[in-house]
């Protein structure tokens, strides 16, 4: 467990450090949502009291972080994780009274128009926010003038859905859905409702994301197959890990 615990800890991520590395292990479904959304938030404007949806969060793992690190209000919604499932974590991150666990569809949320202080997605926007009219549904869940970032998987440069030779073994159609910074600011500006702000990529993000799955792996952690072998077949040529940080401006 100290071993454990000195691997994943970053300087990087100074906040991550602090939560326990077993408890990232054991909740993964992906690149370390942590660090991600410590990424993520760095240029986000959170304050104790605000409202925060938490998009696609999993296992509730980033609206724990949330809620301990900026002290603010986190409806941690997610389609695949039950939210008793959830709500069972939240009590043992003793969050209960700042984390509320909702299992709601993507296209089904159960808010009101203008209810939230800001927005964030942990490894998930990617999924069905491709779609061209989906922004101008979700964004109206945000009040004016707040934030929303998402933080995903993406590509350095569009395939034009012609995959890479190297990588056709191992690639599955959702990896179409990876993007480019350039590509998610143009679909966002196209809907008028929001200004971008940050368009980036993780520092060392494809070096992060395969040392996180290769760290699992060497301790029969990780649950996923295929992943570890895909990242070093591509190298980092054309992986990484995207960063979106727009305003809502209507």
């Amino acid at each position: 467990m100290v071993q454990l615990k000195k691997a994943l800890h970053l300087s990087q991520f100074p906040k991550s450090s602090k939560h326990d590395a077993m408890w990232l292990c054991e909740n993964e479904m992906g690149p370390c949502s942590i660090w991600l959304t410590e990424f993520l938030t760095n240029d986000m404007i959170l304050k104790p009291g605000m409202k925060i949806l938490d998009m696609g969060c999993g296992k509730a793992m980033s609206s724990i972080f949330l809620a301990k690190e900026f002290g603010v209000t986190v409806f941690a919604n997610d389609l695949w994780i039950n939210a008793t499932e959830n709500y069972k974590r939240i009590k043992e991150a003793g969050v209960e009274h700042l984390v509320f666990p909702i299992q709601a569809e993507a296209h089904l949320l159960p808010y009101a128009n203008d209810f939230f202080d800001a927005i964030i997605s942990v490894d998930s926007y990617h999924y069905y926010g491709t779609d061209e009219m989906y922004l101008s549904y979700f964004i109206k869940f945000l009040k004016r003038g707040g934030q929303f970032g998402f933080i995903s998987p993406g590509i350095k440069k569009e395939f034009n859905s012609k995959v890479p030779v190297n990588l056709q073994l191992y690639w599955e159609n959702y990896n179409f859905t990876f993007h480019t910074p350039e590509w998610w600011k143009n679909l966002f500006i196209r809907s008028g409702d929001v200004e971008v702000e940050f368009m980036d990529y993780l520092p060392d993000g494809f070096k992060i994301w395969l040392y996180w799955d290769k760290t699992l792996k060497s301790r029969n952690l990780l649950k996923r197959t295929g992943d570890v072998e895909m990242l070093e077949t591509d190298g980092g040529e054309h992986f990484d890990i995207v960063r979106i940080i727009s305003r809502k401006i209507n």
